[in-house]
């Protein structure tokens, strides 16, 4: 556990929430981008000729270089303590991949786009989430991670991305919405140059012998913990989303707007369970809430494979089950940060996101994809029941770390 000392020069409550606001909109913009393939796929897939199992690479090949690019950013951030310039540049450098996707003519030419954007996108979270556990209060740390990782990319991501670019795509064409996606980013880099400060760098390691491995990080049994529910919760997550829009059109025959609507009320459910669930492990513990919310979840699927109720209540379905997207800033920043000393901080957090993605995110839309392809369009849903019941026996052995339940600091 790290020591009292984090908490010194820590700066006021007015900066914390301007900065932990700021942060959660720039990974929503960062998320926005991220969706717009997904969403717009219905539009996409039929002018490129594309197969299940190629929109599974699609998915699967962002968050390959995600996945590297959040390991090698966050310990780089360590390294050189210069967090706020590498956000700055990973935030126009991901707008400029969402121009590049506009571009693209082949498959080939958008999985290198996709591969460009995730390699520029993945290093935001492990520097903000740094940046969120040396500013803010320990009180207060699993609500501000839910909030600067959940709100932001939910509301932008998960729900404005569907609603906003299915009816700009219809309108204008698939190609424009992927232009007007890599705007916001380059207005986000720039209040981020001006409006946040240089956090405050944690004193260095005396020697390279006090410096955290991988392996060492991995020995510590909360983070290895969160590596495997994060590497399964992950691709339940992207398989979800690189699949569901194409199979509500396509399978459920739902038209575009009404797809678009109930794949944002996932949006609305995760920004409000960044603040419920991430605010509840503050106060009953990280551990009840990691163990009970994949269980719920399998009600999503189960919901598209058996509901033939109206539309609305197929949402409700989703609203509730994806309550599970609350955990994820838990299992991803909030309990390894609180787990190793604050030195430690982006490399750790890098690891616990760059496993799930590289893992999670890269392998479950391939695989998903294969199996659709395998045995039919719905494959794919009982690959999501599977990933969930297992996150959540495998959370049964985390140990707690929530500081009101183990008489942390305040």
């Amino acid at each position: 556990m790290e020591g009292n000392q984090e908490s010194a020069g820590r700066r006021g409550a007015g900066y914390q929430s301007w900065l932990v606001g700021l942060l959660s909109l720039n990974f929503g913009i960062v998320f926005f981008d991220r969706q717009a393939l997904n969403v717009l796929m219905p539009y996409v897939q039929p002018e490129l000729g594309l197969t299940q199992t190629q929109i599974g690479l699609l998915a699967g090949g962002l968050s390959f270089t995600w996945a590297i690019a959040a390991f090698g950013i966050g310990k780089l951030s360590d390294t050189i303590g210069n967090r706020k310039m590498l956000l700055v540049l990973s935030t126009i450098a991901f707008s400029l991949c969402s121009f590049l996707t506009g571009l693209a003519s082949s498959f080939a030419f958008l999985l290198g786009a996709r591969l460009l954007m995730g390699a520029a996108e993945g290093g935001v979270m492990p520097i903000s989430h740094a940046m969120v556990a040396t500013e803010v209060s320990p009180k207060w740390r699993g609500l501000a991670q839910g909030v600067a990782q959940n709100l932001g990319s939910n509301l932008l991501g998960s729900f404005l991305a569907p609603v906003i670019l299915i009816p700009f795509a219809a309108a204008f064409g698939w190609r424009e919405a992927f232009f007007l996606a890599g705007i916001p980013g380059i207005l986000s880099a720039i209040i981020i140059w001006f409006a946040l400060d240089e956090p405050k760098r944690p004193s260095s390691p005396a020697n390279a012998a006090d410096r955290m491995t991988i392996r060492q990080a991995l020995g510590t049994r909360n983070i290895l913990i969160c590596v495997v529910v994060g590497v399964l919760m992950v691709a339940h997550f992207v398989t979800t989303w690189a699949f569901m829009p194409l199979y509500l059109t396509q399978q459920r025959g739902m038209d575009g707007p009404s797809m678009g609507w109930l794949m944002g009320s996932l949006g609305l459910a995760a920004a409000l369970y960044s603040f419920l669930i991430s605010g509840l492990s503050d106060r009953i513990g990280r551990k009840p809430v990691m163990v009970a919310l994949p269980f719920l979840s399998v009600l999503g699927p189960l919901g598209a494979l058996y509901f033939d109720g109206p539309a609305y209540v197929l949402a409700a379905i989703f609203f509730i089950g994806w309550a599970v997207n609350g955990i994820f800033p838990i299992f991803m920043a909030t309990i390894p940060s609180e787990s190793v000393d604050a030195r430690h901080h982006a490399t750790v957090l890098g690891l616990a996101m760059g496993s799930c993605e590289i893992l999670g995110g890269v392998f479950g839309p391939p695989i998903g994809g294969v199996l659709n392809d395998a045995f039919g369009p719905s494959a794919f849903l009982w690959m999501l029941i599977a990933l969930a019941l297992v996150s959540g026996v495998v959370a049964t052995f985390l140990r707690e770390t929530a500081p009101a339940r183990v008489g942390g600091q305040s």
